[in-house]
Parts: structure tokens; C-alpha cells; sequence
């Protein structure tokens, strides 16, 4: 899926930074990130599904010629297939799993509608297919979102999307008292009724923290001081989150 704009030391204070506006990737850019760092995809070309694994390494982006659609095409809001017009439809599937095992780890699906304009090619040859784009569908807790062409032609992915899993794991596998720390910039602080505390999601403008009780979740979000250009500023970001905790005097004994 190629497509125009793909790219190429703050001080802390003493009290977590507050969530604001931009603190989050948009819906376009969460796609985008999605579709960067997947790992396989299902394919339902011309009515037949074909599940796509193994794209380490691969450029799904780079699989399909996305061309603007027809004004007059129909593609339903609902995120079913387009209405039959006598060109084959096409719909890529994409499951976001999160990379460590907490509750309920599918934080979002994405699926991209369009027609094919030329015959579907896997890209295993090299070869890639052109495709009238439709729209592209995110659905995640919060609800369902529909992006255009131009809102992804605009978007690009968080330079963090293909490092996010390593970094999620390695924190988890080999830095646990950091998750620890970080629940002390969390407010409202956590009850006893927590049991676990799982880093669930980390992108550009922070980490998503994940807090466990017996029956129910919460997910929280500290935002980084400012949000990352670069994955190589990740680590002077996430220093200054820790060195806030470290700082404030709530002492947390939740296990991680």
C-alpha cells in the first residue's frame, strides 16, 4: 500500500504531566501504525480468504497501489464489502494484539475496503496490486472510526510501531520494578484491589498502562513530556517519566 508522507531532553517536573488533546495518536495515524508493524493479515479478494503470515521484515504498505475511489462507488459505513458493481472487492483484515499478556490483548482490528483494479497479487514474486481504496475501518473499545484516502495519505505510522513489541517485553521481562515505579505517576493512584499492573501499549506520546483487579481493568496513559520524532529519543522520554516517579513521595507495593 504505497502512499505519499511515509517517514524517512525535557526537564521533569515533580508531578505527572496531565493528558491533554494531543496525547494520543488520531485515528489515521493509528492505522497506519497498525498496518506497519503487523505481522500477518487476512486477505478476501475476488471471495477468497487467505490468511497472509510471516510479514516480518515485509512492507505490507508496500503490497498495494491505492488509487482514489469513484465518487459514485458504494461502500457501505457499516464495514461490509462494497456494493457489487461487477469488480472484485478486496478487504484486508489486521488484528492489533498487544505484545504482553494482559486481559482482553486485542486492542484493535483494522480492515481496508476497496475493489481491485488489477488481479490480487500476494507479493511473495514482488509483484503488487492496484486497488480503488474504499475507506479503512478502526474499531477498538472505544468505538468504530472510518478513514478516508487522504487522512491516511496524510497520517504517518509512530516511529515507534515496528520497536513496540521489544520494548513492551523487554521492559516487562527484564525491568519490572520500572512498571512498579511508573504506577506511583498514576491517578487516580490504585486501589488494593489491583492484582497486576502490565505495560498494555506504547507509542510516540506515551505508555498505556494496564491495572488488573479480580474482575475488571483499567488502562491509563502517561504521556511522555513531549511527543517522540525519532524511536532514539524513546529512551531519554521514558528516563524523565521515571525520574518523575522517583521523585514523588507515594510509595507502591502493587505487584507488577
Amino acid at each position: 500500500m504505497r502512499m505519499s508522507g511515509d517517514p524517512a531532553n525535557p526537564a521533569a517536573s515533580d508531578t505527572p504531566a496531565p493528558s491533554a488533546p494531543h496525547a494520543r495518536p488520531g485515528d489515521a495515524e493509528r492505522v497506519r501504525s497498525i498496518l506497519a508493524a503487523a505481522h500477518s493479515m487476512t486477505v478476501v479478494a475476488d471471495g477468497v480468504r487467505t490468511e497472509v503470515r510471516h510479514l516480518d521484515g515485509a512492507d505490507v504498505l508496500g503490497r498495494l497501489h491505492l488509487h482514489p475511489a469513484d465518487p459514485a462507488a458504494g461502500y457501505p459505513l457499516d464495514g461490509r464489502s462494497p456494493l457489487d458493481d461487477g469488480r472484485p472487492a478486496i478487504r484486508l483484515e489486521f488484528t492489533d494484539v498487544a505484545p504482553t499478556p494482559v486481559r482482553d490483548r486485542v486492542r484493535a482490528r483494522v480492515t481496508v475496503l476497496g475493489r481491485l483494479l488489477t488481479p490480487y497479487a500476494d507479493g511473495a514474486d514482488g509483484a503488487s496490486t492496484c486497488v480503488e481504496f474504499g475507506r479503512a475501518v478502526l474499531e477498538t473499545d472505544e468505538g468504530r472510526s472510518y478513514i478516508g484516502l487522504r487522512e491516511l495519505d496524510e497520517a504517518s505510522p509512530d516511529p515507534l510501531a515496528p520497536y513496540e513489541a521489544g520494548m513492551l517485553t523487554h521492559l516487562l521481562d527484564e525491568h519490572t520494578e520500572l512498571v512498579t515505579l511508573l504506577l506511583r505517576l498514576v491517578h487516580p493512584l490504585p486501589t488494593a484491589g489491583v492484582v497486576r499492573a502490565l505495560p498494555l501499549a506504547m507509542d510516540r506520546y506515551g505508555i498505556t498502562l494496564r491495572l488488573e483487579e479480580r474482575g475488571a481493568h483499567r488502562d491509563v496513559r502517561l504521556p511522555f513530556p513531549s511527543p517522540l520524532d525519532d524511536v532514539e529519543q524513546s529512551g531519554a522520554q521514558i528516563q524523565a517519566l521515571l525520574s518523575t516517579a522517583r521523585r514523588l513521595s507515594h510509595r507502591n507495593s502493587l505487584p507488577a
